[in-house]
C-alpha cells in the first residue's frame, strides 16, 4: 500500500481532497518529485517526466481500511486505465519528504500518453513547479 504523491486538486484544502481523501488519510506531508515538470491543464495540472525539474506536492498516507476504495476512486477520477492509455497513468516513483529529505516510493499520477504528446507539442509549464503557486 504505497502512499500517494498529489500535486493538484487532490492536495489538502482543495476540492478533490475534500471529495476523495478527507478523513481517509493518516498523514499528509510536504514532498517533492524530482525529475518531473508541472503543466497547466483544464482546471487541473499534469506532471510529466523532465530531467532537472521538480514538482511540489504532498505525500498522503491513506488509512489501510480505506486504501482499496481510495485507490479505485482515484484511478477512476484520473481516468487511469490498465492498458496505460488513460488521461493519467499511475506510476511508482520516489519522492523526497521534507524536512528530513527522506525518500519514499509513492504512487504518482503522470500525464497519460496523449496528454504528454500534447504538452510536448504545446507546453504549458508552471515555472514554480507548485500548483498552489502558479501565479
Amino acid at each position: 500500500m504505497l502512499p500517494f504523491f498529489v500535486y493538484g486538486t487532490l492536495r489538502p484544502g482543495l476540492l478533490n481532497h475534500a471529495r476523495y481523501l478527507a478523513g481517509r488519510c493518516e498523514t499528509a506531508r510536504p514532498a517533492v518529485l524530482e525529475g518531473a515538470a508541472l503543466h497547466e491543464g483544464p482546471g487541473y495540472p499534469y506532471a510529466v517526466l523532465a530531467p532537472g525539474q521538480r514538482v511540489h506536492g504532498d505525500l498522503l498516507t491513506v488509512r489501510p481500511a480505506d486504501y482499496p476504495q481510495v485507490l479505485a476512486e482515484l484511478d477512476l477520477l484520473e481516468e487511469c486505465r490498465p492498458d496505460g492509455t488513460g488521461l493519467y497513468v499511475r506510476v511508482r516513483l520516489p519522492v523526497t519528504v521534507a524536512p528530513g529529505a527522506e525518500r519514499v516510493d509513492a504512487w504518482v499520477y503522470l500525464a497519460g500518453p496523449a496528454e504528454s504528446a500534447r504538452l510536448r507539442a504545446a507546453p504549458a509549464p508552471i515555472p514554480s513547479g507548485d500548483w498552489l503557486d502558479r501565479g
